[in-house]
């Protein structure tokens, strides 16, 4: 008789049929915040620009509204996807994707707070202590999850300004809140961060060109600096503010010179990254008192934002959307 075999092929599964779908938001995508972020800093803009020229702000105060409960519905899902395990919030960190759209997340929870500062300035202020909890817990939790990726992987890149930058977004809400010593202190303290990402990332550009398909997250660069130039605007430091709007106009023109470049790849859920700066930059122009300016970055925003915005919640709503970002399953 013939010895027995030692070593057996291993044995898979068969194929189910149909195929196992997963649960309801077990595998919601953090990819949707992104846009979402850009949706809500189009209805700030608006609302902004309509009181810079004496106009009724309703129609971006309905937008708003509409877009804060885009913005629940999308935390809801993402929390009933963690509350099945909660360390796939680590899962999603570990992917460009979803570390920054985790962290748009919680920089949305801010401009949600923005926008109820002149309804509900209590529950405004719970929000905005909630989200800067939560985005400082994110960056947090981002480091230790960096540290144990390989090196390529823990390269800086434009996502950075998002996660350890994001909480000057808070700043755009304090100020009608009555906190201006905290958006004060947040603009001093992340000022420095951006300055580190700027200079690595341009190191980085200098050295090499980033793969096509990345090549959309560039336009991240430009919005620490509108928002840096809103804060200090809103709390009355007016050189600082002209400074930085005016680097902010020297990033929008450069992405605008190189946008085809930028673009090259085609469109994909990375395209967010365009949203939430553009819109940034128009509310910050219109800040400083340069409105007509920031009226045409606000066109233009708004020729812009709304369609890659339908085009990302389109693939989520399909399903799609988390394939295409390597979103983790709970």
């Amino acid at each position: 008789m013939s010895e027995p075999l030692r070593f057996r092929p291993k044995s898979f599964p068969p194929p189910e049929f149909p195929p196992r779908r997963p649960a309801r938001f077990a595998r919601t995508p953090p990819a949707v915040f992104p846009v979402i972020l850009g949706l809500l800093g189009l209805g700030l803009a608006g609302k902004r620009l309509l009181g810079a020229l004496g106009l009724d702000p309703g129609l971006a105060e309905a937008v708003l509204g509409a877009c804060s409960a885009l913005w629940a519905f999308a935390v809801f899902a993402y929390l009933a996807k963690m509350f099945r395990r909660v360390s796939v919030v680590l899962d999603d960190l570990r992917v460009l994707p979803g570390r920054a759209g985790l962290a748009a997340a919680s920089m949305g929870g801010m401009l949600v707070a923005a926008a109820l500062a002149g309804f509900a300035p209590g529950l405004a202020k719970a929000l905005l202590v909630l989200s800067l909890a939560v985005h400082l817990a994110l960056a947090l939790a981002l480091i230790a999850v960096l540290r144990g990726l390989p090196p390529e992987a823990r390269e800086v890149n434009p996502t950075w300004h998002l996660a350890f930058v994001g909480v000057i977004v808070g700043g755009v809400a304090a100020v009608p809140l009555g906190w201006t010593a905290l958006a004060q202190g947040l603009l001093l303290g992340t000022i420095p961060l951006a300055v580190v990402i700027w200079g690595v990332s341009l190191w980085q550009l200098i050295r090499r060109i980033p793969p096509a398909p990345l090549r959309p997250l560039l336009a991240i660069h430009l919005a620490p600096a509108s928002l840096f130039a809103s804060v200090a605007a809103l709390t009355g430091q007016g050189a600082l503010a002209q400074g930085f709007a005016a680097l902010a106009a020297i990033f929008l023109i450069l992405l605008l010179i190189f946008l085809r470049w930028i673009a090259t790849a085609g469109f994909s859920a990375l395209w967010s990254a365009f949203t939430f700066p553009l819109t940034a930059c128009a509310t910050a122009l219109i800040l400083v008192g340069w409105v007509w300016p920031g009226a045409a970055v606000f066109l233009m925003a708004l020729g812009t934002v709304p369609v890659i915005a339908w085009r990302v919640l389109t693939l989520w709503g399909s399903g799609q959307l988390a394939a295409k970002t390597n979103a983790a399953e709970a």
